[in-house]
């Protein structure tokens, strides 16, 4: 665990605490091997505070600091970079689970899923089940699942069951140069 992150006694792990500027990060200890099937399924929690900023994401990564690695707080949620003196985790893929409206960020006026790769923030798509009132913060744990499939070069993650981003993508070769084995885990922070 890295920042903020803490350990509850529940067997969870609080990524923030409810409170300005806080940034934390946990990762796996084991990584992941991307030429081996895998699921990996979460239950996440952001809050029951409507308007609460920011979100969290779900990082794939072989950024060289390692276990080490994270991006800006606020709107690029451990992930993602405000500027080029900090470029966020690089070389990755993330899933941000978005709570906070931020146009800098293209981010729509409801909570909302989006992916993203190499430190990038903005976004030109999103799920929100067609639903401009969706919300995150709404005192639940939801279920998050990461598939992948490397047979066919797919990810898909889904949330609550539904599939909120699919695509085609060749993460060893077009994503992290040729390294099968990655580091995976969740960053959230505050603004």
């Amino acid at each position: 665990m890295l920042g903020d992150a803490r350990p509850m006694d529940n067997g969870c792990i609080q990524l923030t605490s409810d409170a300005p500027f806080k940034e934390g990060l946990a990762y796996s200890e084991t990584k992941l091997d991307l030429e081996q099937f895998f699921e990996i399924s979460y239950d996440i929690y952001l809050g029951n505070k409507d308007e609460g900023a920011d979100g969290m994401t779900f990082i794939v990564h072989n950024d060289s600091r390692e276990y080490m690695s994270y991006g800006s707080w606020g709107e690029c949620m451990g992930y993602g970079q405000f500027n080029p003196q900090n470029p966020g985790v690089f070389p990755s893929i993330a899933i941000e689970f978005d709570t906070y409206q931020n146009p800098i960020q293209n981010d729509p006026a409801s909570d909302h899923v989006a992916f993203h790769d190499d430190g990038n923030s903005w976004h030109s798509e999103h799920w929100n089940n067609n639903d401009p009132q969706f919300n995150l913060e709404d005192d639940y744990l939801h279920d998050f699942t990461f598939r992948w499939q490397p047979d066919i070069n797919r990810v898909t993650f889904f949330l609550d069951g539904e599939v909120v981003y699919e695509a085609t993508v060749d993460l060893i070769n077009d994503i992290f140069d040729g390294s099968n084995m990655v580091i995976w885990g969740f960053a959230a922070s505050t603004g």
